[in-house]
């Protein structure tokens, strides 16, 4: 292996290196406070929409029951997390206090 090859082979693990430390310190926590905060914005948009699934009666439900084809993904996987969820207060403070 000539010293062109090793100062290349050295440059390539030093770059890829570099780039799992830039994401590892900013990319990725960042694109996890989003998909957080997106995954709550879905939540209070569905709650809005099917307070019923909870027993909060809302006369909405009945116009929002023509989304329910389109949601229908989304409407398991939601009410899943929502009864898994203690409470909606206890997910918002763990995003202040680590």
């Amino acid at each position: 292996m000539t010293l062109a090859e090793r100062i290349a082979a050295f440059r390539a693990t030093v770059e890829e290196w570099l780039r799992g430390l830039y994401h590892g310190m900013f990319t990725h926590p960042a694109y996890e406070k989003i998909e957080a905060e997106a995954e709550d914005t879905e939540d209070a948009f569905m709650l809005a929409c099917f307070p019923d699934a909870f027993g909060i009666p809302s006369p909405v439900s009945y116009y929002t029951a023509e989304l329910l084809p389109y949601l229908e993904d989304e409407y398991e996987a939601w009410e899943r997390r929502m009864w898994d969820r203690q409470s909606v207060v206890e997910r918002k403070g763990h995003q202040y206090h680590f």
